[in-house]
């Protein structure tokens, strides 16, 4: 599968982005999807990821109950809403995936994913 990231930009301090990650080929549906974001200067983190279904998601505590990742698996795409950003938010965002897993599971590391988006740049001014 081949992942797109878009939907990143230029925000004020409290404001809303959505991101977007558009897949290729009819097999989204088994993958295993997440975020991470890599800001200037400092390592790829974790964001968020979400189960195949879209049943399972799970979240980095720095993001918890402000963003919302969610999939949907028949337009091949995976979002992340991102509400009361911070200029600490500020990072390239990129999408990654992973099949050839068993169950409806959710994965949190760099190394667990195969595939991955080219990055879109979120940018929160203060």
């Amino acid at each position: 599968v081949q992942l797109q990231a878009s939907g990143g930009g230029l925000v004020q301090a409290g404001g809303s982005l959505r991101l977007s990650c558009a897949a290729s080929g009819r097999i989204f549906s088994t993958y295993a999807m997440g975020w991470f974001r890599q800001a200037s200067g400092k390592e790829r983190e974790f964001v968020a990821a979400i189960s195949r279904s879209g049943g399972i998601t799970y979240y980095s505590e720095s993001v918890l109950g402000r963003f919302t990742i969610s999939r949907d698996n028949a337009k091949n795409t995976m979002y992340l809403q991102m509400n009361s950003l911070k200029p600490e938010d500020t990072a390239v965002y990129y999408c990654a995936g992973r099949a050839f897993h068993l169950g409806d599971n959710y994965f949190t590391t760099a190394p667990d994913y195969h595939a991955w988006g080219q990055g879109t740049l979120v940018t929160v001014s203060s």
